[in-house]
């Protein structure tokens, strides 16, 4: 076996962070599904947003839905739709054999919608019935007013992948607002098995911290982010509500790992895949890192349902005058605005594509 399908033999879910047109048609994703055992796939505004502008693939299928009346937001989610239903029909097969709790595809709503809780209730509901695949999350970020969304999607029956969370804290808040979901729909009679996963972010915390921690603390924080949120994550599965879903059919909403691209050259590319080997978890990576792990990852130990170290290196790097939950919400509202900037220059680029 390959590093990733050890991974994945270990009872860990690997994602490719990418998606394009390209990779679909021609044959790429489904040989990543054979041989790297990729079982799901994310996306985001920025992916999109590269796919589009970077090539021509799209340039046809941009003209011919404006020529037909569509522009801007519709205009794009047409596109996205087209290719992630294509990408879930790809993964139909892991998401059978595993009844579900796996073989995902993820389409974010309009990060404009961040502080709109109605706007990203309604638009959840409206595009994952638009793209009519039962292995289709909707993206929505684990923001204060996006929780209160995420709670109400999964009350509504939408599977929800909730991004942009960096804390433990904020972690909790999301898994709440899944569980709040779950139990509403429980209470109403209707079927609670509405699938969700938690995007908790590492790369970005140690970026935001590498010019303010001495050598030794380097490339610390997001390991030990992780195994916070790690920890609360295995907390959480053994609480009584969760046991009482779980006891009514409801698979656990599971702990994704997102941002695993080392952004510091002098790591190897595979530093925070290896680290972050979990069962009962999802790691979603970049098509380069993906490459890399295949060929060359070395998976470490499984990771430590007690969060291992995680504490005393936050309490170091807390001494080295770093105050963590501060970061925590700068990190999340930077993601959002990050996301807003790529959701308008992503507008912008099909706007002009358009044009006769």
């Amino acid at each position: 076996m390959n590093p990733a399908q050890r991974l994945h033999a270990l009872g860990q879910s690997l994602w490719l962070d990418n998606i394009t047109r390209t990779m679909v048609a021609d044959g790429t994703l489904a040989r990543y599904i054979d041989t790297i055992a990729v079982t799901g796939l994310t996306s985001n505004p920025t992916i999109f947003e590269q796919a589009i502008a970077k090539g021509t693939a799209y340039d046809a299928a941009i003209r011919e839905k404006a020529a037909a009346g569509l522009a801007d937001e519709a205009l794009f989610f047409d596109l996205a739709i087209e290719d992630l239903s294509a990408a879930a029909q790809l993964f139909v097969p892991e998401f059978e054999r595993s009844k579900g709790v796996d073989g995902w595809v993820s389409l974010e709503v309009s990060p404009l919608l961040a502080d709109d809780t109605a706007g990203t209730v309604k638009a959840a509901i409206e595009l994952h019935a638009k793209a009519g695949q039962p292995n289709l999350y909707i993206k929505i970020p684990g923001t204060p007013a996006g929780l209160q969304a995420i709670e109400d999607a999964i009350a509504a029956g939408v599977p929800v992948n909730v991004t942009l969370l960096f804390s433990a804290d904020q972690y909790a808040a999301a898994a709440d607002a899944w569980l709040r979901g779950v139990e509403r729909r429980l209470a109403a009679g209707l079927d609670g098995k509405v699938s969700s996963v938690a995007s908790v972010f590492v790369s970005r915390w140690d970026g935001a911290v590498k010019d303010a921690l001495p050598a030794a603390l380097q490339n610390q924080l997001g390991l030990a982010m992780m195994g916070r949120c790690h920890r609360a994550y295995r907390e959480l599965l053994r609480t009584p509500r969760w046991q009482a879903v779980m006891a009514a059919g409801v698979a656990p909403q599971r702990l994704l790992f997102a941002s695993t691209s080392t952004k510091d050259p002098s790591l190897p590319e595979c530093y925070y895949v290896d680290a972050l080997a979990a069962p009962h978890t999802v790691n979603t990576i970049p098509e380069k890192t993906l490459l890399a792990y295949g060929e060359r990852g070395n998976p470490g130990a499984v990771m430590a349902n007690d969060g291992g170290n995680a504490e005393a290196v936050l309490a170091a790097i807390a001494a080295a005058g770093v105050d963590i939950d501060a970061l925590a919400l700068k990190l999340q509202r930077d993601g959002a605005a990050s996301f807003v900037n790529s959701w308008r220059e992503l507008i912008a680029c099909i706007a002009a594509k358009a044009q006769p």
